[in-house]
């Protein structure tokens, strides 16, 4: 009886530990961004997670992040080896009270999830939003980019913002670095600014002339009426291009080719003498000395 009782304890006593050892197996980030994106290219709040695990993690992993019910969906779930090198994978969601879980299995160490939150309030030129981290995993390094809207003034972000930095594009954006964050550890980040349209700011990223484009010399002239007269051009020249090469080789080769053969019969029977060989000049039969006629077919001989 008191040897099963020194094991219940023992067993009681490694209880602990194993628990502390499954928690530190949970996975867990090395780095965390997240960009928000307010009045990008819909009228609400575009958030970007840019995720990087723990080298400590074992792949694959399965990762789950909470994201607000209201979100509906995630718009895009990603992995692969680098933040810059992702593709989409499959992803499941559960509705969780006042979050939807998204869970999704990552193969690689870099995982982006995004999804567009309609809270992004609006009062006349006012808007204002609220984020919440609900403390799924602990993270080594944590940022938030928060992008200034094409049209905004007064931004106002809490936690305030260490500095205001132009990215490469083109958007200010308050960068605020958070440092570490342990696992379960939430916060909330509130953001104000004013805006006196609704234009969004992907309208602004279009290319637009730099100084209006005032018309030049024949301006008038547009090009679909230039391509029928060039057209037509074209066709007389290929039509009497065509003539030209019909006349030159089927008409006049074969005029020139008998001028020709006439020509030089003339020259070899001129002048050869009566004792020379003399060839009949219609059937090509060879004369004897001193024939006046062709043996052959008769005709006179051009011996002169």
């Amino acid at each position: 009886m008191k040897r099963r009782l020194l094991i219940l304890l023992f067993l009681l006593t490694l209880f602990p530990v194993a628990t502390q050892v499954g928690a530190q197996a949970a996975p867990g980030l090395e780095s965390l961004i997240v960009d928000f994106w307010p009045e990008y290219d819909q009228p609400n709040m575009l958030v970007i997670y840019r995720a990087v695990l723990s080298p400590t993690v074992s792949l694959p992993a399965d990762i789950t992040f909470r994201i607000p019910a209201e979100a509906v969906r995630p718009h895009a779930v990603a992995v692969g080896p680098s933040p810059e090198l992702v593709a989409d994978v499959v992803a499941t969601t559960r509705v969780a009270g006042e979050w939807i879980e998204v869970s999704f299995i990552a193969t690689t160490p870099a995982v982006r999830l995004e999804y567009y939150d309609p809270r992004l309030e609006k009062e006349g030129a006012l808007r204002r939003f609220r984020y919440d981290w609900p403390g799924d995993y602990a993270v080594g390094t944590f940022i938030l980019n928060v992008q200034h809207p094409v049209g905004a003034s007064n931004v106002r972000v809490t936690p305030a913002a260490g500095r205001v930095v132009q990215f490469e594009d083109g958007f200010a954006y308050n960068v605020i670095e958070l440092g570490n964050i342990s696992s379960g550890e939430q916060f909330s980040l509130d953001l104000q600014y004013d805006k006196e349209t609704d234009a969004l700011s992907v309208e602004a990223l279009q290319v637009q002339p730099s100084a209006p484009i005032s018309p030049g010399p024949g301006s008038g002239i547009r090009i679909n009426q230039i391509i029928p007269w060039a057209l037509g051009i074209l066709g007389v020249a290929l039509i009497a291009g065509g003539g030209i090469w019909y006349w030159r080789s089927g008409r006049g080769a074969p005029a020139s080719g008998t001028r020709r053969q006439r020509k030089e019969g003339r020259v070899s029977l001129g002048s050869v003498g009566l004792d020379e060989s003399i060839y009949c000049h219609q059937c090509g039969k060879r004369a004897e000395p001193g024939d006046r006629y062709c043996r052959s077919c008769g005709t006179r001989l051009r011996t002169a």
